[in-house]
């Protein structure tokens, strides 16, 4: 046997066990040694003084009661007349007494609060009080069998009490890799149980206890303790209160999350990226083989890939030089290699690049004919779809990504025909392998320049939201998720193309970029509508065509009836989603009511009926 191996795997599981149960008595050596320290600080001369006169007075006030006492007694068995004099001076002087005897003990009992005993001479007495009797009774307890177990409890409580303080006294070494830096030194130094234990009341974080801190490829990662009334949620308040313990810099990146159990947070210092080493540039080789995904970019805080649904509605959202173009390329360029990409750009400067390889609109008749062009195929599609009986798209994805959506909502707002066109891209087209991607500053839906509409926003489900300016437009971008701050991002040319993901967590993504160079690279492919043949063109519904070229009710009453099925549900909401007057608008609901195509709910909302579904 190799003694010495197995002497070092002893000791290395010793220390291991020993490290792992000093945080959990850490708080017990605290206490004992706070409490120690309160009363050496006010064993002063002055109230040692105070004690021994209060004492004094206290023994004198006794021995008073105590003649007094023996005189009442004295007077009462000289006379039974309870009025006499003697008894009447006994009873007197008695009482008085007994009150001064009452207040020098109370005097006695705050002097010895303000002169108390030391911690260690308490303790020896408190065991003692179960120590001695417990041997006794062990003693009386034993005949032929040897009965040990009072005073072998007793025994226990000695060493557990020198054990807690001993162990809550040790300092717990964190092992260090050799490769961090001073600064995550520093942080792990004061995340180490001990530290923490013994400063963190000094700022409002009493009751809470640290795990020894490790670093991982995001960054220094340590879980806490949350004894008493904490909460994962009061610990992240305390956010500003942690960063002043560690000595933290202001630009690091702190994040405060709930663990694997209740009762415990994790604490993530973003010290470095786990992205670091990967580069940023992306190919057409980090197109997923499984089609139903496309890549976003890399965890700064794990360095896995993140994969996003390929055929979903999308929005991407940022103040202005976070990275939309930065971050939306790759997409782009993924949907253009599987399919057909048409490209409505508000400003003009994005599709500069991409022009001659994909379908471009920069000018208000080409972001027309876009929109026009892609409605109409959706229609198609759907009575292609009904043809051959089936219910999903089996074919190229139609792509229609629309980049600064509030400069194209400004353009076609008016329009009301050719908006109800764009919200049923959104609604509708996903199933018919028409899906929509939108991009925009502020994703708000109301005000004065809306950059979303509002029944577009509902569709868009899949939501990525790189640094933006406020908490409020933090909750317009991620909805639910707006916790995970994307206001906190750091300003900085290096930090464009970060952001979070809606459901994916509070952790940090990486974009992939791709220059002009690499878009000029791609294959071009100018989409263009199919043309719908006769058979299919007669077997299309009328309601489904937007355009028809009778005037009059039946048109009327299609723009009603899409109204509904894509999610209008007052006379209101239809109003302002075909452009109809109310008038108009409560007769053909009336008629679409009596023909069955349309319901009225309980509540009065206004529903599609079986015949519309």
């Amino acid at each position: 046997m190799d003694w010495k191996q197995a002497w070092s795997t002893t000791t290395n599981t010793t220390t291991a066990a020993l490290d792992s149960l000093s945080p959990l008595c850490a708080p017990f050596a605290v206490r004992w040694d706070l409490e120690a320290d309160r009363r050496t600080k006010l064993r002063t001369p002055e109230h040692l003084k105070t004690l021994m006169a209060a004492q004094k007075e206290h023994n004198a006030a006794r021995s008073t009661l105590s003649t007094a006492k023996s005189q009442k007694t004295a007077a009462r068995a000289a006379t039974n007349n309870p009025f006499a004099a003697a008894r009447r001076a006994a009873r007197v002087a008695a009482k008085a007494a007994t009150a001064h005897e009452r207040d020098t003990r109370g005097k006695l009992k705050a002097a010895r609060v303000n002169y108390p005993s030391t911690l260690k001479a308490r303790a020896i007495h408190a065991h003692s009080l179960h120590a001695v009797p417990g041997a006794i009774a062990s003693a009386l307890m034993s005949t032929e069998h040897l009965t040990i177990w009072p005073a072998a409890t007793s025994a226990l409580l000695i060493g557990a009490n020198v054990a807690g303080l001993a162990l809550g006294r040790r300092t717990v070494r964190v092992p260090v890799d050799e490769s961090v830096s001073p600064e995550e030194r520093q942080l792990m130094e004061r995340l180490d149980p001990s530290y923490w234990v013994e400063h963190a009341p000094d700022r409002g974080l009493s009751g809470t206890v640290t795990t020894p801190p490790a670093i991982e490829p995001g960054g220094i990662r340590c879980e806490i303790r949350l004894d008493g009334t904490w909460t994962v949620k009061t610990l992240a308040d305390k956010a500003d209160s942690i960063g002043a313990l560690l000595g933290a810099r202001t630009a690091l990146r702190m994040r405060i999350a709930s663990a694997s159990r209740k009762g415990w947070a994790v604490l993530t210092l973003a010290t470095r990226s786990a992205a670091a080493d990967v580069s940023s540039l992306w190919t057409p080789d980090r197109v997923p083989a499984d089609p139903e995904l496309m890549s976003l970019g890399v965890d700064i805080e794990t360095g896995d890939e993140v994969l996003i649904p390929f055929a979903e509605r999308l929005l991407v959202s940022g103040a202005s030089g976070t990275g939309k173009s930065w971050s939306t390329r790759p997409l782009m360029a993924t949907a253009h290699l599987r399919g057909d990409m048409a490209l409505i750009d508000g400003k003009g400067e994005e599709s500069i690049p991409w022009d001659g390889i994909c379908r471009c609109a920069n000018e208000p008749d080409e972001i027309d004919a876009v929109i026009d062009d892609a409605h109409a195929e959706m229609v198609r599609r759907k009575v292609e779809m009904k043809r051959r009986g089936i219910s999903v798209w089996d074919g190229r994805q139609l792509t229609v990504f629309i980049d600064e959506g509030q400069v194209v909502l400004a353009h076609i707002m008016r329009d009301k025909a050719r908006l109800q066109r764009l919200v049923e891209l959104s609604s509708l087209g996903r199933s018919r392998g028409v899906v929509l991607w939108w991009a925009t500053q502020y994703p708000v839906v109301d005000g004065a320049a809306p950059g979303l509409h509002k029944m577009i926003a509902p569709n868009l489900l899949t939501r990525f939201s790189l640094r933006v300016a406020t908490t409020t437009q933090s909750g317009v971008a991620l909805d639910d998720c707006a916790d995970y701050a994307p206001h906190k991002i750091p300003q900085g040319k290096e930090w464009r193309g970060h952001g979070y993901l809606k459901g994916y967590g509070p952790r940090l993504i990486r974009t992939w970029a791709l220059d002009d160079a690499g878009v000029r690279s791609l294959p071009k492919s100018i989409w263009a509508p199919e043309k719908a043949t006769a058979k299919q063109t007669a077997q299309a519904p009328l309601r489904l065509v937007k355009n028809l070229a009778a005037a009059g009710g039946s048109s009327n009453r299609d723009k009603v009836l899409v109204a509904v099925r894509v999610g209008a549900r007052t006379a209101k909401e239809v109003a302002d989603a075909t452009g109809l007057n109310k008038g108009t608008v409560s007769r053909e609901i009336k008629a679409l009511v009596a023909s069955g195509d349309l319901v009225r709910s309980a509540d009065g909302r206004i529903l599609p009926g079986q015949q519309a579904a």
